[in-house]
């Protein structure tokens, strides 16, 4: 049997009973057999092992390597010193960083730029289209073996990137 709610008599539909049947009670209670059904199959995978109780690795225990990251072919490289924010020295000269600007840590975690103060640091960067620094990536001792990137577009237009191996090379 449907019931017929009026939407201008009944206007607080959270006080309504719904109309139809919930459908929740099955969903919920196929979630729940399938949890147990996985619960009891990992305690008989843990108990043939001789593992015994379950144990999540710690987060203590997980160390950040740094690596090579994939940068943009638009990226250009330079020395970076963090003044007062918005104001910085890109490659001796006076920049700003854009509203929006994220900086990347040698671990490719943010940083803000209280944190770099006053530090010069080798990057990669990229600019708006009014030439504020919008992405910048701390380069670490990986990266900073890759010596073939451009410090300026004028470069860039005479080099060829493989995206691949973050790689410049002379066409």
């Amino acid at each position: 049997m449907r019931i017929f709610r009026s939407h201008w008599i009944y206007t607080m539909y959270r006080c309504a009973p719904p109309a139809l049947p919930r459908r929740r009670l099955l969903t919920t209670s196929a979630a729940s057999t399938a949890a147990a059904a996985t619960a009891a199959a990992f305690a008989v995978l843990s108990t043939v092992a001789g593992i015994g109780a379950f144990t999540a690795p710690s987060t203590a225990h997980a160390q950040i390597v740094p690596g090579h990251r994939y940068f943009p072919q638009r990226a250009l490289r330079g020395e970076l010193v963090i003044g007062v924010t918005p104001d910085v020295k890109l490659n001796g000269k006076a920049a700003r960083l854009a509203p929006g600007a994220r900086i990347r840590n040698a671990v490719d975690q943010v940083a803000t730029p209280g944190s770099l103060y006053d530090q010069k640091l080798t990057v990669l960067y990229t600019t708006d289209i009014n030439g504020l620094l919008m992405d910048v990536w701390v380069l670490n001792e990986v990266e900073l073996a890759n010596k073939s990137w451009p410090t300026s577009p004028q470069q860039a237009s005479q080099l060829v990137f493989d995206q691949a191996s973050q790689v410049w090379r002379k066409p």
